[in-house]
């Protein structure tokens, strides 16, 4: 028996988590590898289970890159 009157802990994943986790491997291996930890950590991370902070603090900082507009570089010849 799980336990009496006692609903099942599920993890809530944030939505930096959720986004995280519906990239596809590659760009996950790219971001776990910036912040110098697994991609299994990661991917844990990814569906809400608990990581240390600072590879929590890692990986939100490097998927806020990834999702940050690139800057368009202006012609040279444009100028000229």
């Amino acid at each position: 028996m799980r336990g009496f009157l006692k609903p099942a802990r599920r993890h809530l994943p944030s939505e930096a988590q959720s986004a995280f986790s519906a990239l596809s491997r590659h760009r996950r291996s790219r971001i776990a590898r910036e912040a110098k930890t697994s991609l299994l950590k990661a991917d844990q991370w990814g569906r809400g289970e608990v990581v240390d902070e600072q590879v929590a603090a890692a990986l939100e900082t490097g998927l806020k890159a990834l999702s940050a507009p690139k800057k368009k570089k202006k012609a040279a010849t444009a100028a000229a």
